[in-house]
């Protein structure tokens, strides 16, 4: 179980890492922001879509496996 702990905190750590990056871009301002806001917001979705899905697999197989005798 603890593999399925580090994997959750690893797809969460990353969606923390790509808001902090899209903190900075908007704090940042200018060219930076013009250039890379959109990006950072398309891959920030797609980073909370992929950790949804992993805590969604970890949560599947610890109840099945938390069930076992």
């Amino acid at each position: 179980m603890l593999e399925g702990k580090i994997i959750v905190a690893v797809a969460t750590g990353l969606v923390a890492v790509v808001l902090l990056v899209g903190l900075y871009s908007l704090y940042r301002g200018g060219d930076f922001a013009r250039s890379y806001s959109n990006k950072i917001m398309r891959l920030r979705i797609a980073a909370q879509f992929i950790a949804i899905v992993v805590i969604m697999i970890v949560l599947y197989f610890w109840s099945h496996n938390s069930s076992a005798p």
